[in-house]
């Protein structure tokens, strides 16, 4: 296998670099390029010579190895042959989607446009319902090997420990959020002790509106599933539970329409309800982990001024014990 040496952070990666980079793989650019909004890759609109603009992905360096990147295409692959509407990285003549240059690794994408979804239609939520059926049936397949997987330790007790050691946390509040976040792993735990040993499948893992695009007519009308850069091993649940807002009322509602679809394509274990509010908890700690832990990019103290301040840390302390609390309550349920 050929070495690639790669770069150790994106500050060499300039607009010339980006349009040099998406030449050599034999595509030709026009010079257009546009920053889209995205923080854990650099993402660009790439505009072509004689085709549609495409979109180009940098990954950072260091968060995943070259098998696991290949592993989330091959994963999506897989989806399109299913003719699931998932927007795949693009391959070249000799079949590779991951691409090296000058030290950044790369891939690229054909723009999917849309809208986000009506999350308070009813045909609507049977809709994604059905298609996240779909893709899970297909995730339950096979298994990651090179990808970790979501469960306490990646995402609630590392990240935590992170924080902790790292001095994230103003002093005067350290205290508190030990003893809070401590809590609130506890609760994790007994939440998953409820659930037994629910079945882990690859996973979109980060399926929230946002990453849902939605087109109204013509032949490829309803959702298409975008950015599965944060595919992990996991329970299904977690592919649901980030599309539900509102009271808890409103959220059992839209369980109930979700899972109509969900179950016409894959098989719903009940027991994975008692792991929403700790999937929603682990949530929690990783993201703040994650901020702390790309601070050092300059990106991040400009698009979250509000991180490490006193007030960041007060309102997660609050947020945890709500957690808490929730964790000890009967878990949302369809109706």
């Amino acid at each position: 296998m050929t070495h690639f040496p790669l770069s150790d952070s994106f500050a060499d990666l300039t607009p010339d670099l980006v349009l040099d980079a998406v030449d050599s793989t034999g595509l030709r650019c026009d010079g257009r390029l546009l920053a889209l909004n995205s923080y854990e890759n650099r993402v660009y609109q790439i505009g072509m010579d004689t085709d549609a603009p495409i979109v180009a992905k940098f990954y950072r360096p260091g968060r995943w190895s070259n098998e696991a990147i290949q592993e989330e295409h091959a994963f999506v692959e897989q989806l399109v042959e299913q003719e699931i509407p998932v927007v795949p990285a693009l391959q070249d003549a000799e079949g590779r989607s991951l691409h090296h240059f000058q030290g950044h690794r790369f891939a690229l994408f054909r723009r999917q446009s849309g809208r986000a979804p009506e999350i308070g239609n009813t045909a609507t939520l049977e809709w994604l319902g059905r298609f996240i059926g779909r893709i899970h049936a297909v995730g339950a397949l096979q298994t990651y090997v090179a990808r970790p997987g979501l469960n306490p330790d990646t995402f609630g007790i590392t990240p935590r420990r992170y924080l902790l050691e790292q001095h994230c946390i103003p002093p005067d509040l350290l205290a508190a959020y030990s003893s809070v976040s401590q809590q609130a792993l506890d609760g994790v735990l007994r939440c998953y002790e409820r659930a037994g040993e629910v079945p882990l499948i690859r996973l979109h893992g980060d399926c929230h509106m946002g990453n849902v695009l939605w087109l109204d007519s013509g032949p490829q009308a309803g959702p298409h599933f975008v950015d599965f850069d944060d595919s992990r091993m996991g329970p299904g649940i977690q592919d649901l539970w980030m599309l539900l807002s509102g009271s808890r009322s409103e959220m059992c509602i839209q369980l109930t329409d979700i899972l109509a679809g969900y179950k016409d394509f894959f098989e719903f274990d009940s027991r994975q309800l008692y792991l929403i509010e700790a999937l929603r908890t682990l949530r929690l700690i990783h993201y703040s982990a994650w901020l702390a832990q790309r601070w050092d990019d300059p990106a991040f103290p400009a698009a979250f001024p509000w991180f490490n301040t006193q007030r960041y840390w007060q309102d997660r302390i609050l947020e945890l014990r709500e957690q808490v609390a929730l964790m000890d309550e009967p878990p949302l349920w369809p109706i």
